[in-house]
């Protein structure tokens, strides 16, 4: 339109970096969160997460305007990560893939354990949901045709495998225990699937 001026590249300005304080702050909010919640559940405050980061219970909610924008942030950063491990694993060649996801889901499980039931009650993001069952879609795939799963394994039973997996971590009570446990129990439901 005439007398606009157009929006270029340059004109825009870019979004704003956060301060290396605020980033600090943030990594702070989010591990005193995790112990928080952690120790507690549900019944955790913001006050107690602002004393164990070490900043004002201020800072905490400039940053998360409540407990559950807080619970949501820690959901959305662990559904990331499975993501980026699905990323990763939809890279190999052959059919390691799989596994190496399902280490992943496992050693999420495994850090997620304290407070995976505030996690749980909550949706993921769609998207995200949707990308992770299409790489096990595909893993399972490639796995069953590289020869490393049975022929009639199918997602569903990958799936299946998950839930138990977040299963076993989740009533775990101790968590070094639960790291060696959730590998034997992969590793034997693995080799199951493999001669199936």
């Amino acid at each position: 339109m005439r007398g606009q001026p157009s929006v270029t590249a340059a004109s825009r300005k870019p979004a704003r970096a956060l301060r290396r304080d605020a980033v600090l702050n943030y990594e702070r909010i989010l591990g005193a969160a995790r112990d928080v919640f952690g120790e507690v559940g549900a019944d955790a405050c913001m006050e107690d997460i602002a004393v164990r980061a070490g900043v004002g219970v201020g800072t905490v909610y400039r940053r998360f305007a409540s407990k559950d924008a807080l619970i949501d942030e820690l959901l959305r950063l662990a559904t990331g990560e499975l993501v980026s491990a699905a990323e990763r694993a939809l890279a190999c060649s052959g059919g390691r893939g799989l596994e190496e996801l399902l280490c992943a889901f496992g050693q999420s499980f495994a850090d997620h354990a304290r407070y995976a039931d505030l996690l749980l009650a909550r949706q993921p993001d769609a998207c995200a949901a949707r990308r992770i069952r299409e790489a096990i879609g595909e893993l399972t795939g490639r796995a069953v045709a590289a020869g490393t799963l049975g022929p009639g394994i199918t997602s569903d039973d990958v799936m299946a495998l998950v839930s138990a997996l977040r299963g076993l971590v989740q009533t775990a009570g101790d968590i070094a225990q639960e790291q060696q446990e959730w590998h034997r129990f992969l590793d034997i439901h693995l080799a199951g699937m493999r001669d199936a």
